[in-house]
């Protein structure tokens, strides 16, 4: 209960202070005059202006409000590494403890996870909030628990209440090793080297470097290069693409002994490969009506660069037009086909017969292209089964079907076999056209097919009348072979009968025999979104094992794929952290980063308090590590240092809640007029005895 007297005055105060002036001025000239009752009536003035001011007594009933300690625990990843956790644990036991004991006092504690994506540690933001959600009149201390490597320090509050006091994990003797990619662009084209600025740096307090240290590097995956690089150095690493599409490059160096973590010594990069231009080789046997398809095919793509072969006139014709007027340029087909074939990306050779235009030792040198990474696709007539059949030349060793002499003159309808189904190059290619009633393709028709034997080995994944090959694909040393058993794919791209996907299976096919990732038949893939995963294997099989996913941290976790489609099974999984991720089904294995490989978090992993030193500093509040134990809470008053050697300091509030207010008036108006009229009238009596 507490009092105090409040003035009510029943006039304005302006003619209150004038009323106050008037009896100053009278009492004064009594004094001067010297009149006997001067005191008397100085006091019957001040009653009638006491009388005016209406005094009252105001009493309150107060209910004292505990002090609040608010207290931000860093709980990001960078605090689960080392011994941080049980530091961080111990402390908070402790802060507990110590508030528990004290009289009056809260204690609210703020969790701070990791931010979202990799936004890092927002300690200030949470500690904003939790400002936000609390009367500032009773914080008297704010503890923060962290490493000190907060990502949001612009947010932190302009004004702190109470002093702000870090307690620092780690210990003095704590060090890192990092590694950085830099410079690392997101496409490339394929052939053509690009630079990466590669760095590993110690942090912390190192032990003295030995020279190089090992880097391994490792594509989509597979098996890693090793290498030896100095420390601290920037390294220019030229690095070519081996394949289109994306390319998962993975660098990492060894975790040593006393290290605070390893989440940072790995880095990936993805590129995504993309060609300049694909060089295209069209050697047309005679003039056919799938010839300008051809042409128009690969002239209509701005990166395709066609070199177009035709044998315009055939040795055995005989018109007795003289030999110097047959052509004006001589073709350069040794240039072709021995000097520049490596040139080329894809050699297509369209109803070609051996006519003796092409030596052997040609055709050899495109087989010996062939095996050693190059492409070859086979489009078929009815001069492949007969005695000048290119398969009779050296390229029959390649080629993934021999002729049976038998050529079927009927039409039908190209069908996918039951390995087409699942093959990338055919796979949906029936939902490029209406199916039909009875739930084929609704295709054109064909009407002419060679009958060939497929070797083996090799893949039929479209068929034709009497479930003969029509499309045979096959693995020919480092290269690939494709054979079309037929010539009137024309009819399709004219539309014939509603025509039918051509220019897709050839945009498949010619992608599949450039080694495009996305159309390998047995391949593992993921696509992110976010911290989702979209894990996809496609394979040539009817079922695939458990995937097996290796987080940051080192964790497995086991996931099972869902047939989607034939040759396609998918899973969706929500990563819970960002980071490496590794891949393994089977034999197929990849790497996947979400966000950066070592993420925000990881860029600094030693304990500092500079970064919170200029939010500390306007608060007298400081900074102590935790290795050297968990201080004490004492109470220090406001304007005061709130941090020694052992201890942290609260400035107490005492903050209340008025309960009950009572006002009691000090005398009635009328015993204040009744005391002035009395001393009034003793004036004038004093006065007249004088």
């Amino acid at each position: 209960m507490t009092g105090s007297l409040i003035l009510d005055p029943l006039v304005p105060m302006v003619l209150l202070y004038a009323a106050a002036v008037l009896a100053a001025l009278g009492l004064g000239l009594a004094i001067w005059r010297r009149l006997a009752g001067w005191w008397l009536r100085g006091l019957a003035a001040l009653a009638l202006l006491a009388a005016i001011a209406n005094p009252s007594v105001q009493e309150e009933e107060r209910q004292p409000l505990s002090d609040i300690i608010v207290a931000v625990v860093d709980q990001s990843a960078s605090q689960r590494i080392a011994d941080r956790t049980e530091q961080t644990d111990a402390a908070l036991a402790a802060l507990r403890a110590q508030v528990a004991a004290r009289p009056n006092t809260e204690l609210r504690v703020i969790d701070v996870p990791d931010g979202e994506g990799d936004a890092g540690t927002r300690a200030m933001t949470a500690l904003s909030e939790a400002l936000a959600e609390e009367p500032l009149g009773r914080v008297a201390g704010m503890v923060m628990i962290t490493d000190g490597r907060v990502h949001d320090i612009e947010a932190a509050p302009p004004n702190l209440p109470a002093p702000l006091n870090i307690l620092l994990t780690g210990h003095p003797d704590d060090w890192d090793r990092r590694l950085t990619v830099s410079n690392a662009p997101a496409f490339a084209i394929l052939g053509e080297p690009v630079t990466l600025t590669l760095r590993i740096e110690d942090q912390g307090k190192a032990p003295a470097s030995t020279g190089a240290v090992p880097l391994s590097i490792a594509i989509d995956g597979g098996a890693p290069m090793n290498f030896d690089v100095a420390v601290g150095q920037d390294i220019q690493l030229p690095v070519t693409l081996p394949h289109g599409g994306m390319n998962v490059l993975q660098f990492e160096t060894p975790t040593l002994a006393g290290e605070l973590t390893g989440r940072n010594n790995a880095a990936v990069v993805q590129i995504n490969g993309v060609r300049d231009r694909l060089r295209v080789l069209l050697v047309s046997g005679e003039p056919n009506p799938g010839e300008r398809t051809w042409r128009n095919l690969l002239k209509s793509d701005a990166a395709v660069d066609l070199v177009h072969f035709t044998i315009l006139r055939p040795p055995e014709k005989q018109d007795g037009v003289p030999v110097e007027e047959l052509s004006l340029i001589a073709f350069p087909t040794r240039e072709l086909f021995l000097e520049k074939i490596k040139d080329f990306d894809l050699i297509i050779f369209d109803t070609y017969k051996r006519r003796g235009i092409l030596p052997n030792a040609y055709l050899e040198n495109i087989r010996n292209y062939v095996e050693e990474g190059g492409a070859l696709l086979i489009s078929s007539g009815p001069e492949y089964g007969g005695a000048e059949s290119i398969y009779r030349s050296p390229l029959g060793d390649i080629l993934p079907g021999g002729p049976t002499a038998r050529v079927i003159e009927q039409g039908f309808k190209p069908e996918l076999t039951d390995i087409g189904q699942r093959h990338p190059v055919t796979e949906g290619l029936e939902s490029f056209s209406p199916a039909t009633a009875d739930g084929t393709p609704g295709w054109g028709r064909w009407f002419r097919l060679i009958e060939t034997t497929p070797v083996p080995g090799s893949t039929t994944v479209m068929s034709g009348p009497e479930n003969l090959p029509l499309l045979v694909l096959n693995r020919v040393g480092q290269g690939r072979v494709a054979l079309l058993n037929s010539d009137q794919a024309w009819l399709w791209d004219r539309g014939y009968e509603g025509g039918g996907p051509q220019l897709e299976l050839l945009r498949r096919l010619a992608h599949w025999m450039m080694k495009e990732p996305e159309l390998e038949e047995e391949a593992l893939w993921v696509e992110p979104t976010g911290q989702t995963m979209r894990i996809i294997r496609r394979t040539l099989g009817d079922t695939v094992p458990d995937v097996t996913v290796t987080g940051p941290d080192g964790t497995d976790t086991t996931l099972t794929l869902d047939q989607v489609s034939p040759g396609r099974f998918e899973t969706l999984w929500n990563a819970p952290e960002v980071g490496l991720y590794r891949l393994k089904n089977g034999d197929k294995e990849t790497v996947i980063a979400l966000g950066p490989a070592a993420p925000r978090e990881f860029e600094q992993t030693i304990a500092t308090a500079d970064v919170l030193a200029p939010v500390v500093a306007p608060t007298n509040g400081g900074s102590l590590a935790l290795s050297d134990g968990t201080p004490q809470l004492r109470e220090v008053r406001p304007g005061r240092p709130a941090i020694g050697r052992g201890w942290i300091g609260i400035t107490p509030r005492g903050a209340y809640r008025t309960a009950d207010v009572t006002v009691t008036p000090v005398l009635p108006a009328w015993a204040f007029l009744l005391l002035a009229a009395l001393l009034i009238v003793g004036a004038w009596l004093r006065e007249g005895r004088r």
